[in-house]
């Protein structure tokens, strides 16, 4: 179902990412994180473009995401990061490298990958401090199980950071000393362990240490850094709509839901075909600005389910079916995801997945 909103996704911008993130993580193979439809720019496209590109793996949360890949024609290594306790059948005939984070899942897989006659390459995760998923405890005594399992061919290793971001770094540094500990209990042990990994996007950015075998860019994919480190990225997505209605509106008139706002002079008001049921927060009730004609325009009122209201008065020859720019670049100006993010109180990876995913997808580069 096609609705008013529209996601222009540049694969150019991706490829050009992609190559800056190289240039930080020299001589370590990339995992493209591309869960969650990758982060609501189109799983399928932007993975084939990523392959095309060389990247050598690609991260999904679920298998069902990973199963939308392979039918695509996707065989690039897939590793999948959080359901992989579900049916290990599908795991197998898939092809895909589950994450695993105990022992009890690690010995159901390898039970199931025996009755094949087979192994299964798994990536064990160590939880430091995320408090989430992962093995704690005897760290290199489960991992040295799990790998002399016989279905089990273990291939990596791998924790998360909780606040790689945050410029105090104290907890980060525990976090990687605690997982340098385990890499080194396992080499002492003589557990073979081809790739360690840590490093996201904030890590990759401003924590070069972390950077062990290999990292999991994600956001910086998309043209956003979760740090302060400023990156040459390129935003992927811009988001658009129109202008469904234009009305004239004299002083004192109130406007959308609640009479939460009330023209303060004579007003041009354009009804725009974008609302929360787009992904478009609520949160942009009279807390946003869009743009037209190369205009900042500021959001009135509040968001409604279909609809967004906009001052126009001051945009000059502004008409009805103008381009609107949600998201992106028109003229001088810009609106990316970092400022939408910082006026709803959120992340820009909860608003390009709730504005990518909702919108119909055109994809050029």
């Amino acid at each position: 179902m096609n609705r008013g909103v529209i996601a222009e996704i540049d694969l150019s911008a991706l490829s050009r990412n992609l190559r800056s993130i190289r240039e930080l993580s020299v001589s370590r193979q990339l995992i493209a994180v591309v869960k969650a439809d990758a982060y609501g720019h189109g799983a399928v496209e932007v993975s084939r473009r990523l392959v095309r590109e060389g990247v050598e793996y690609l991260g999904v949360a679920y298998t069902e995401e990973a199963r939308e890949l392979r039918e695509s024609g996707i065989q690039a290594p897939l590793l999948v990061f959080f359901d992989t306790y579900r049916d290990s059948s599908v795991i197998i005939s898939l092809n895909l490298i589950p994450v695993i984070g105990s022992t009890k899942e690690a010995e159901r897989i390898s039970k199931d990958a025996e009755k094949r006659n087979i192994r299964v390459p798994v990536h064990v995760e160590v939880d430091t401090g995320m408090g989430r998923l992962g093995l704690r405890g005897d760290v290199v005594r489960q991992i040295s199980e799990i790998a002399n399992l016989k279905g089990i061919r273990l291939e990596g290793v791998m924790s998360h950071f909780s606040e790689a971001e945050s410029s105090d770094t104290a907890f980060t540094r525990r976090q990687l000393q605690e997982f340098i500990a385990v890499r080194d209990g396992l080499h002492k042990a003589g557990v073979p362990v081809r790739l360690f990994h840590m490093a996201y996007s904030a890590a990759v950015a401003c924590l070069p240490e972390a950077g062990f075998d290999a990292v999991r860019p994600g956001l910086m994919l998309y043209g956003y850094c979760p740090s302060t480190v400023s990156l040459p990225l390129l935003p992927v997505m811009a988001v658009k709509t129109r202008i469904v209605a234009l009305r004239r509106l004299p002083s004192g008139t109130p406007v959308s839901y609640g009479r939460t706002f009330v023209t303060s002079r004579d007003s041009l008001i354009a009804s725009i075909a974008a609302g929360y049921a787009d992904g478009y927060s609520r949160r942009f009730s009279s807390n946003a600005e869009v743009l037209i004609r190369g205009r900042r325009a500021p959001v009135v009122g509040r968001v409604c389910m279909d609809l967004t209201m906009v001052d126009v008065t001051d945009v000059c020859g502004v008409e009805e079916s103008d381009e609107v720019v949600l998201m992106g670049s028109q003229g001088s100006e810009t609106v990316d995801a970092a400022e939408l993010a910082l006026r709803a109180d959120t992340i820009p990876y909860e608003i390009t997945t709730s504005l990518g995913s909702r919108a119909r997808r055109i994809y050029t580069g």
